[in-house]
């Protein structure tokens, strides 16, 4: 009789607890973190770029007496790309950020111009840069992982222009008695300018992301003077000759890349309430 008893009463009990365990409320799964895109980040970027702008010439031929000016037009272009670094900030959809960037590029182009002045001369004149950088600011709007942003600030660029001048190639009106002249002459600008542009990001993970952008950059104008003077120098009576020049340097490139973000910032967890 003790013996049914205490069986009724162990099972009484565990029923009990069965009911009273199902009436607690069950606790939800921790919530996922919400993105961010606060946090450093580094990655790279290749992409294309042309220039626009005409090289402009002028000078002086003292045999003849007469001055010339002329313009080229030209268009470098060429494979840019190299490497980034930068840091957002984001309050709310607004995210705010600064970026460095340096890029290596096989942008080139050359043109030759003729010049009646000289009796049947010609320039030919290469251009090429060949490292460029910027520092910008960054401004955008996110949609959980998708930002739109704009940017603009100061860039850096190195440049190099080579030039070849042959006088009289027709023969005609030969400088001394038929000789021609030959010269050459080579300069490096480093120019700093500004650029703008925009772009669209867009996270795949919480820390890699992948994004496409444009930028219009203007280094204004970079100008040369004394052109092939050595060369001049060497001719008797044509001392006082003297070619100029100057290009302005406008470029737009576009470019995609991808940025790794580091986890330096971790927002608060959603709490659910119930």
């Amino acid at each position: 009789m003790r013996r049914q008893f205490l069986l009724a009463s162990v099972g009484t009990i565990a029923l009990t607890g069965s009911a009273f365990a199902a009436d607690l409320p069950i606790s939800p799964p921790p919530p996922v973190p919400i993105f961010t895109w606060t946090g450093a980040y580094i990655g790279g970027q290749i992409g294309y770029a042309w220039d626009s702008g005409n090289l402009n010439y002028s000078g002086f031929d003292p045999r003849t007496g007469l001055a010339f000016t002329t313009s080229l037009g030209g268009s470098p272009n060429g494979v840019i790309g190299g490497a980034h670094v930068g840091y957002n900030y984001q309050i709310d959809q607004w995210v705010f950020g600064l970026e460095g960037s340096v890029d290596g590029t096989s942008i080139t182009n050359t043109v030759t111009g003729a010049f009646p002045a000289f009796g049947g001369s010609a320039i030919t004149a290469s251009t090429n840069s060949d490292i460029q950088g910027s520092i910008r600011g960054r401004f955008g709007i996110a949609w959980d992982r998708a930002l739109i942003y704009a940017t603009g600030g100061v860039a850096f660029g190195g440049f190099t222009t080579d030039y070849v001048f042959v006088g009289n190639t027709n023969g005609i009106h030969a400088i001394d008695g038929g000789n021609s002249i030959y010269a050459s002459n080579s300069f490096s600008n480093n120019r700093v300018g500004w650029t703008v542009g925009g772009g669209v990001d867009y996270a795949v993970t919480n820390n890699w992301s992948i994004f496409a952008e444009y930028r219009c950059t203007n280094w204004g104008t970079v100008g040369n003077q004394g052109l092939a003077a050595a060369g001049f120098q060497t001719v008797p009576n044509l001392t006082n000759a003297f070619i100029n020049s100057n290009h302005s340097i406008n470029q737009n490139q576009v470019q995609v890349g991808f940025s790794y973000k580091f986890d330096m910032y971790v927002p608060a967890p959603v709490i659910a309430k119930y």
